[in-house]
């Protein structure tokens, strides 16, 4: 009985889940854009209220990417989605983007989280977003120390000169984790008319 009454509230989660994403998918890519900008700014400030010196590094920095996940697990999978975007500091330019994720292992539950993403370089910026990017099993993130004091703050170093930070409901995650994620250009938000 226990394990029907779990299935069906994974099945109210997934159906509440598929209703959210085609009431976004009717709005207009506009109003997207603004409301992917708007989550963006929100990010920022609270990773700002949490660690208040990461500004102006970030501020120094090649770009930043946010990106705004609601993922859920019903007992041995589970997965999410979020949207997000890339920010060039020195052109000003938003790149706007998608994320996917899957998870394997037991649970159950429903997770909202925010990961931001530094990049010290152009390269990695521009490859990031030409190219997209996926962790896999090998690619778990790593706490690294460097000259730039990033990892001083909580951030977490996930390939050389890229750091990632991962806002909950209550703060900032000691626990960052990647595997199975892939960020890509949103081509539909992109083709601005």
């Amino acid at each position: 009985m226990v394990f029907l009454n779990t299935c069906r509230a994974g099945l109210l989660t997934l159906a509440a889940l598929v209703f959210c994403q085609h009431a976004l998918a009717e709005e207009s890519a506009d109003d997207q854009r603004a409301a992917v900008r708007s989550a963006s700014q929100s990010a920022l400030e609270r990773l700002y209220q949490t660690q208040p010196e990461l500004k102006p590094i970030i501020a120094k920095s090649a770009g930043y990417a946010t990106f705004s996940n609601f993922g859920m697990k019903i007992l041995v999978a589970g997965g999410g989605s979020g949207n997000g975007l890339a920010h060039e500091n020195k052109t000003h330019k938003d790149t706007f983007m998608k994320m996917v994720e899957v998870q394997a292992g037991l649970g159950f539950g429903i997770k909202k989280t925010t990961r931001i993403f530094v990049f010290q370089n152009t390269a990695a910026l521009t490859h990031f977003i030409n190219q997209g990017w996926e962790f896999s099993g090998q690619a778990t993130a790593s706490a690294s120390v460097n000259n730039t004091g990033i990892s001083n703050y909580g951030g977490v170093q996930v390939m050389p000169g890229v750091y990632m930070f991962e806002l909950t409901d209550t703060g900032l995650s000691a626990e960052l984790t990647g595997k199975g994620t892939r960020f890509y250009k949103d081509d539909k938000l992109n083709l601005i008319k």
